[in-house]
């Protein structure tokens, strides 16, 4: 009996969390998820940060449920549903692209999920793009999906096409209507740059009070600078970031990473009204890595934040003692119970 056919199917996979260091901020289709700029993310170790996943179908099963941190939640949200409906769909085209026999019945089987982040979830640390690659991948495997997943990925959340490789990714604007063309391609595995580290300072393990995607859609009505954010300057920083990452130039790399990180948040306050996602203590996190910088008379270390309080800190693996050092010194942990976390090496892939 084919897998696919069995009574019951049951598929465990994790994905990684990625950060952007030219972020992607704004759709220009809200349905399909498409992008009104291109972006491109590190891929963060699994061993610190991951979302692991179970996905089972059933002929017993009478509706489709998902569990999110050990706590049930709406299986009826629309990204969920359109991130599951286009696996059903490419899971059909599979079948009816085969053999003349008719599509197996479990296509028609219903599909109990869990998910578990390892991370604060909704706190700015990419949880939904892990969660969504991690829930298209696992989903693809239960249905005996093996296409590109991208559009899959990009329905749940858009910037989860990106966790889906390894290293250093590129999420494609596309230009195509219907979206075919926006998808993630890796610009260089995970070995590529093996002295570059990641560190997590975790400002905040709240939820952030305005989510990405209400934020996102405030800002494509009401910011001017957004607009010309992805129209006259990212093109040319998808490029130089790209070459960058290629000469592994970390000079170049991390004056990039900090003025688009920066820009990113201008558009967040050039909205109306506006969005502050950084925290008093993410500002002092900025002066110290300008300090750390200005002291040694060239970039060691480079700062970017997403949609939240919480600090992504890029350095090379020589530099990380020190910095820490620094850290701990003007945040003791005695003060903020240790949450000033180094984590991690440049790596993942869901799998």
């Amino acid at each position: 009996m084919a897998s696919e056919e069995k009574p019951l199917v049951v598929v465990t996979c994790t994905a990684p969390v990625n950060i952007a260091v030219i972020k992607y901020w704004g759709k220009r289709d809200e349905d399909l998820v498409l992008p009104i700029n291109s972006s491109l993310s590190v891929t963060l170790h699994q061993d610190q940060l991951k979302t692991t996943t179970t996905a089972a179908i059933s002929k017993d099963f009478t509706e489709d449920r998902i569990w999110l941190n050990g706590r049930e939640e709406d299986v009826g949200q629309p990204r969920l549903q359109a991130c599951l409906r286009e696996i059903r769909r490419l899971a059909r085209k599979r079948r009816s692209t085969g053999d003349e026999d008719p599509p197996p019945l479990s296509l028609s089987y219903k599909v109990h999920i869990a998910s578990v982040n390892n991370f604060p979830t909704a706190a700015g640390l990419a949880s939904s793009a892990a969660g969504h690659a991690c829930l298209a991948y696992t989903l693809a495997r239960v249905y005996g999906v093996d296409s590109d997943l991208s559009e899959a990925a990009r329905r749940g959340s858009g910037s989860a096409c990106r966790s889906l490789y390894g290293g250093f990714v590129e999420w494609q604007m596309g230009e195509r209507a219907d979206g075919k063309d926006s998808v993630a391609r890796q610009v260089a595995p995970e070995s590529h740059w093996p002295e570059l580290r990641v560190l997590i300072l975790v400002v905040s393990a709240e939820r952030k009070p305005m989510g990405s995607t209400a934020g996102m859609q405030t800002s494509v009505e009401t910011s001017p600078l957004l607009r010309f954010r992805a129209e006259a300057v990212v093109p040319g920083r998808m490029v130089e970031m790209t070459h960058c990452v290629r000469e592994r130039d970390f000079q170049g790399f991390g004056r990039l990473t900090m003025k688009d990180s920066n820009q990113f948040h201008a558009t967040c306050l050039d909205t109306f009204p506006p969005i502050s996602y950084l925290s008093d203590i993410s500002r002092r996190i900025i002066r110290l890595v300008h300090c750390f910088n200005a002291h040694h008379g060239q970039t060691k270390v480079a700062y970017t934040f997403d949609a939240g309080p919480n600090a992504v800190v890029f350095t090379l693996d020589d530099t990380v003692p020190e910095f820490v050092a620094a850290v701990r010194h003007c945040f003791p942990p005695e003060s903020n119970g240790d949450k000033s976390q180094p984590w991690g090496r440049v790596h993942g892939c869901a799998a």
